[in-house]
């Protein structure tokens, strides 16, 4: 994934391997839903609660932390409950620009921790789960969450991981 831009506020995420997570789980999502890899441009930044408190409460009037935030470049929202999302369109230079996503170590490390999952895991979880967001996907109807999670799982078993919906 030519095109991923990680911006680290937290060195804890670099221990984590976070770059090879990311890269990974955005390439095989990018991959599932037919898109070129190369050709979309993301941007992750890694931060820790304090920081994603403030773009909660900044952008969603939720000032707590969170685990993921996701801006959209564009909507893509389907037109009815269910249905798929608009796929992303390249721009002039060829590139789609699909958005950014916001990462928290305290709050993922914390919610691993208690689900009793590999932290990696449930970070590779939330990246696949963030850029689905930036694709248009929600999980604000029964019927838009199980298209979205049906995703998730079909795109994490696929790279080994099990259900995260499942106990």
């Amino acid at each position: 994934m030519d095109d991923l831009s990680i911006v680290i506020e937290d060195p804890r995420w670099e221990a984590l391997g976070l770059a090879g997570l990311a890269a990974t789980a955005i390439r095989a999502t990018l991959t599932e839903l037919a898109l070129e890899p190369d050709n979309c441009e993301v941007t992750l930044l890694a931060c820790d609660d304090a920081r994603i408190a403030v773009l909660n409460g900044d952008f969603r009037a939720k000032p707590t932390p969170t685990n993921v935030l996701s801006w959209p470049a564009e909507e893509r929202a389907a037109d009815q409950p269910g249905g798929n999302p608009q796929a992303p369109e390249p721009g002039l230079d060829g590139l789609c620009e699909l958005g950014d996503i916001a990462i928290s170590f305290d709050t993922c490390t914390r919610e691993a921790h208690a689900a009793g999952k590999p932290v990696s895991d449930h970070v590779t979880h939330l990246v696949v789960h963030g850029l689905l967001h930036l694709l248009g996907y929600d999980h604000e109807t029964d019927a838009d969450a199980a298209l979205m999670e049906g995703l998730e799982v079909k795109i994490l078993g696929k790279m080994g991981l099990n259900d995260p919906y499942r106990n």
